[in-house]
């Protein structure tokens, strides 16, 4: 046995190395992640594939959520990726309350810190739904919402704790996010996405959106 997985070592070494090193980066640098449901339509569309940052907030130990090194913290706007503990899944949302916000919900237009954001109604895609620009602080985004509302349309204001986060789906009527499982703990975020790689579409044999590879979101 020893002497048949040396042989093996010797002859498979460099692909082994390439193998290691692939994973290494995977875990630590970067990575790509399905996105298999439309909570945050009209940004991402389910068979997106999204190109996470594992290194924009943190440099971590490979296959661990250990930081090493905090590099920065997410700021509104931002799309994160996080490892839900409540869910017991990775989700893709959008952060909207950083640690000390006071954020509040009124019919689907968000307050931060006593503020209503600015919104602009894009078209009407249909009598159900509507597609609006939101500008957070600056960030401008599409969000998604039904016109009759929804159990999720509204919330009263929240203080976000310290080392966590508010975030939100931009299919606002459609989202298990924060208004379901709770704040974000900081140390739960994997990284950021700001742009598509590739896409299939579910609802037309899988086959590749072109116009959406290297999308930025």
């Amino acid at each position: 046995m020893k002497t048949w997985f040396l042989r093996t070592w010797k002859e498979n070494k460099i692909f082994f190395l390439i193998l290691g090193l692939m994973f290494v980066f995977r875990s630590a640098i970067a990575d790509w992640n399905t996105v298999p449901t439309g909570s945050m339509k009209p940004t991402i569309l389910e068979g997106d594939r999204i190109l996470v940052n594992k290194m924009a907030y943190d440099i971590r130990i490979p296959f661990t959520n250990i930081s090493l090194v905090k590099r920065s913290d997410p700021i509104r706007g931002d799309i994160i990726i996080f490892d839900s503990s409540v869910s017991n899944k990775r989700l893709v949302k959008r952060v909207v309350g950083i640690p000390g916000d006071s954020v509040a919900l009124i019919n689907n237009e968000l307050y931060i810190n006593g503020e209503k954001l600015s919104y602009q109604e894009d078209f009407t895609p249909s009598h159900i739904t509507t597609v609006k620009t939101e500008n957070i602080m600056g960030v401008k985004h599409s969000i998604r919402i039904d016109n009759s509302g929804s159990a999720l349309s509204s919330f009263p204001p929240v203080l976000v704790p310290k080392h966590q986060y508010l975030v939100l789906g931009d299919n606002r009527d459609n989202s298990a996010d924060s208004r379901v499982i709770g704040f974000i703990p900081r140390d739960e975020i994997v990284g950021r996405a700001r742009s598509v790689v590739m896409s299939l579409n579910y609802d037309n044999y899988y086959l590749p959106r072109s116009d959406r590879f290297f999308h930025s979101i």
